[in-house]
């Protein structure tokens, strides 16, 4: 299976995979600077191919490599960290590994609920707990609300046909499935949708679907998003076979960052994006403005340069607020969309612990103290991970969306975990998990972090209009020249947001936008995304 999102059906890792690489560039024009705002995974993916096709990329940081690759390791154990932001990956997304498998970083199974790398999982829901060390364990109401879902996908969204298509490339099949699928589906919600599937007239199922859900589990908080927008992670698997990346996610696009690549079209051999920067990147940008077909770039430290091209990864929302932007950077229609753009809240909270004391056994029930667990209280989501049986180990505590990640948002670290350590006591009676935690606690709400304001991006009920001009704005031949030039990129631009997979294809369109308006071409053995553009174009809904 790959990540070969239905709108468009690019194949971003045959692309990255080709002998005859991704372009060419005019000699004239090795060398070139080009702005890259923002050091996540998008940011380095793009510079990282800029690079390599020979132009000069000047990363704008305005706090850390990583974005929400953000891995923070715990005081006096830099073995163990905290995953802040991104943490498992599914194996679909074909793209990322590229560059997983080039830096040949480690991974290892991540323990979702139920996960075959999952020891056991408890369910915690109105009270009543269910332990479980696989699905069929689940009571028959859990096995029935599983199978309600499977069928309303089969029959509502063609779902093995889907899936089919996906593995096989079959791209006509593909199309014309899932371009039915958003005439007929964008307007309704995720809930709407469960509403009206036979079996889940009953509010309990629907209730029971909401804490389980599918893959990584609890799904009610994405129950106001469009239904499409499920459609793509459950046709993808990109909810399923997830890894972790050994030693924390951030390794990722530091090691990037640090890389030199063996076929540089024009810089010496070793040369890498932080021997580029002198070691760090610029600082974060303040201001963004045209000045005739070029773009002026202010950076924190108030220093202007102009570029021919901007690469813009950042939450798009940083462009209403945090930049000091000139409107002609970007066509009307697409700034509409930047105001539309809709926001996921999350938080987390870690702690570190003398050892993984949940592989202790209970005598009198014969299971493990401590489960993985789902819970419609407050905790939400509670993940176990350790390296061995005497070793510190991490625990996060809770992993929160939207409404739930805003009740702990005006707490301190300390304070939440006071209120998740009572909630889980109630859970877990006679389990002192207090005793065995070593340190300060490390908490995140993405709502609250200024460069972010939120997790991911997520489209609500009609909102497809506005991602697609968000998506294909790297395609500028029919703008107007004082448009083009400004590419944005990043997950909340890609049709997948809240998955690394997207931030790098959308990466990568933007190199192919970089490549044509500084007059390079794709080889013809190897076309880009904007080559094959008109071919697998997503679905252009009408608008009045």
């Amino acid at each position: 299976m790959t990540m070969l999102v239905p709108d468009f059906p690019f194949s971003y890792d045959g692309w990255l995979g080709h002998p005859a690489g991704l372009g060419t560039l005019p000699p004239e024009r090795a060398g070139t600077p080009v702005a890259v705002v923002g050091g996540g995974m998008a940011g380095l993916t793009a510079a990282y191919e800029l690079m390599r096709l020979g132009l000069r990329p000047v990363v704008y940081e305005a706090d850390q490599i990583g974005g929400r690759m953000r891995s923070v390791p715990f005081p006096g154990h830099p073995g163990q960290v905290a995953e802040m932001g991104a943490m498992r990956f599914p194996v679909s997304a074909r793209s990322l590994f590229h560059y997983i498998e080039l830096l040949g970083l480690p991974t290892r199974p991540f323990p979702n609920p139920l996960a075959p790398s999952t020891p056991s999982t408890v369910i915690d829901l109105n009270g009543e707990r269910e332990f479980a060390r696989t699905g069929d364990d689940l009571p028959p109401q859990y096995q029935a609300v599983t199978e309600l879902w499977t069928k309303a996908l089969q029959e509502r969204a063609e779902l093995s046909t889907l899936r089919s298509a996906l593995r096989d490339r079959d791209l006509t099949t593909l199309k014309t499935i899932w371009n039915r699928l958003v005439e007929q589906y964008d307007d309704e919600s995720f809930y709407g949708f469960l509403a009206t599937s036979p079996g889940f007239d009953s509010f309990r199922h629907r209730e029971l679907f909401g804490q389980v859900g599918f893959g990584t589990g609890g799904w009610d908080t994405d129950f106001p998003n469009s239904i499409l927008e499920i459609f793509r992670v459950v046709s993808t698997e990109a909810d399923e076979n997830h890894v972790a990346i050994a030693g924390g996610s951030q390794q990722l696009p530091r090691r990037l960052w640090e890389h030199s690549p063996a076929d540089l079209a024009y810089w010496p051999a070793g040369t890498s994006l932080a021997s580029l920067h002198g070691g760090a990147p610029r600082p974060g940008v303040t201001g963004l403005r045209r000045s005739g077909r070029d773009i002026l770039v202010e950076a924190a430290d108030g220093e202007v340069r102009r570029y021919p091209a901007v690469v813009y990864t950042p939450h798009v929302w940083t462009l209403l607020n945090r930049v000091r932007c000139d409107e002609a950077l970007m066509p009307t229609p697409l700034w509409t969309a930047v105001e539309r753009t809709h926001y996921m809240g999350s938080s987390k909270l870690f702690v570190l612990v003398d050892r993984p004391f949940w592989r202790d056994v209970d005598p009198v029930t014969g299971r493990e103290v401590l489960s993985m667990t789902l819970s419609d209280r407050i905790v939400r989501g509670l993940y176990l991970f350790d390296e061995g049986p005497q070793d510190a180990a991490v625990m996060c505590l809770s992993y929160t969306w939207n409404d739930d990640s805003q009740k702990v948002a005006t707490l301190s670290a300390s304070e939440r975990l006071d209120v998740l350590l009572e909630r889980l006591a109630a859970i877990y009676p006679g389990v002192d998990i207090r005793a065995h935690v070593i340190g300060e606690p490390i908490a995140v709400s993405w709502e609250n972090e200024p460069h972010f304001m939120g997790a991911f991006k997520a489209n609500l009920p009609g909102h497809y209009r506005y991602q697609r001009r968000l998506f294909t704005q790297f395609m500028q031949h029919d703008m107007a020249e004082e448009h083009r030039g400004f590419f944005l990129c990043g997950d909340d631009v890609s049709w997948t947001a809240g998955f690394a997979e997207g931030a790098v294809t959308t990466a990568l369109n933007a190199v192919w936008g970089v490549l044509d308006h500084l007059g390079g071409t794709t080889d013809p053995a190897n076309p880009g995304p904007g080559d094959l553009f008109h071919s697998l174009a997503p679905l252009d809904l009408p608008y009045t």
